[in-house]
């Protein structure tokens, strides 16, 4: 029979700043074998001056007094890589004095799983809408009531959600897979939201690049919501072209929708590119009274050292079905990247 006595030294007898020695070495064994070598940080950010005029349409007037502002966004990164070649990362935003968007990766051979915390998006919504632009996409920019929602133009775009996951394959001869999940608590519905996107760049055609994104949960009084995207991009000679096809399957059909896109853009030399995108979305209204909505836009980038000048003029009319939204909007950006 052993007895405890941290005083007693006798055989037979543990003692206890024995144990504490062994176990810290075992601690300390554990920890040199998952250590990281020294991270590294880096902070980023950028002077950024922006003109924005998202004009009421039919009503007339800017949405704000004044349409400028300045951007008040820094990026704080750590990476590091354990002894077992595993890739650590670890991004926060600080955004208008908040902590906005933040998130961990974790990578090796097998690709990354990155964490979103807060922001970020999923595999769907990163390719809603992938067809050229030199600035923004044509149903973009226009605001009417300053949410960025209900006052914005509808668009097939994939899910959101804090405490998400997002895991990007390594490439496959050209192509790579990612998929999203974003837990049950975070959805409209309930239920838990995935989606998968493939993108393939095949070895054989130079700047050809194929797509497809499938989406599916469940939203408010449990009903159904399936999308799915598909698009084609191609580059030559200074020319990029693009045209995406996008449908939206809900359980009450009268709440379908079907879009495309497309896009051109041309790199008249390395510093300046112009362009110009559509988009239109059809409405399936058990009516019959929504009229589809159409968006155009032309944008251009001029790029300087560390310097851009960046914008577009957009116009949509029958924002969101109705007959009476057509509204217009441009926005030019100033930006200095350090």
């Amino acid at each position: 029979m052993f007895i405890i006595n941290n005083q007693t030294k006798n055989k037979g007898v543990i003692n206890m700043n024995n144990l504490k020695k062994v176990g810290l070495s075992a601690l300390a064994g554990s920890l040199v074998a998952f250590s990281a070598s020294a991270a590294e940080f880096s902070v980023t950010g950028s002077a950024s001056l922006t003109y924005d005029n998202p004009e009421r349409g039919n009503s007339g007037g800017a949405i704000n007094g004044n349409p400028f502002s300045m951007g008040n966004s820094l990026g704080f990164n750590a990476s590091g890589e354990t002894d077992g070649g595993l890739g650590v990362a670890v991004y926060y935003e600080l955004d208008d004095d908040v902590m906005d968007d933040y998130d961990m990766t974790i990578s090796g051979d097998f690709g990354s799983v990155k964490f979103h915390g807060s922001g970020g998006s999923t595999a769907f919504g990163a390719v809603d809408d992938v067809t050229p632009n030199a600035y923004e996409e044509a149903w973009d920019i226009i605001d009417t009531d300053g949410t960025a929602t209900a006052g914005s133009p509808t668009v097939i775009g994939g899910g959101s959600g804090a405490n998400m996951f997002v895991y990007t394959s390594p490439d496959f001869g050209g192509a790579s897979l990612k998929a999203a999940w974003v837990p049950s608590s975070n959805t409209d519905g309930g239920d838990s939201y995935t989606d998968f996107a493939i993108a393939i760049s095949p070895e054989a055609v130079e700047g050809l690049t194929l797509g497809y994104a499938v989406s599916n949960n469940t939203v408010l009084t449990n009903k159904d919501l399936d999308k799915t995207t598909m698009y084609v991009k191609y580059a030559i000679s200074g020319f990029t072209v693009g045209v995406q096809s996008s449908e939206s399957d809900h359980s009450t059909a009268s709440n379908d929708q079907e879009s495309m896109a497309y896009g051109i853009t041309y790199a008249v030399n390395d510093d300046f590119t112009i362009g110009y995108s559509a988009h239109t979305v059809e409405f399936d209204s058990a009516a019959g009274s929504n009229s589809d909505q159409d968006s155009t836009g032309i944008s251009a980038s001029y790029t300087m050292g560390g310097m851009t000048l960046a914008g577009a003029m957009n116009e949509v009319d029958n924002m969101d079905g109705a007959a009476t939204g057509d509204h217009e909007g441009y926005e030019f950006n100033l930006k200095f990247a350090f």
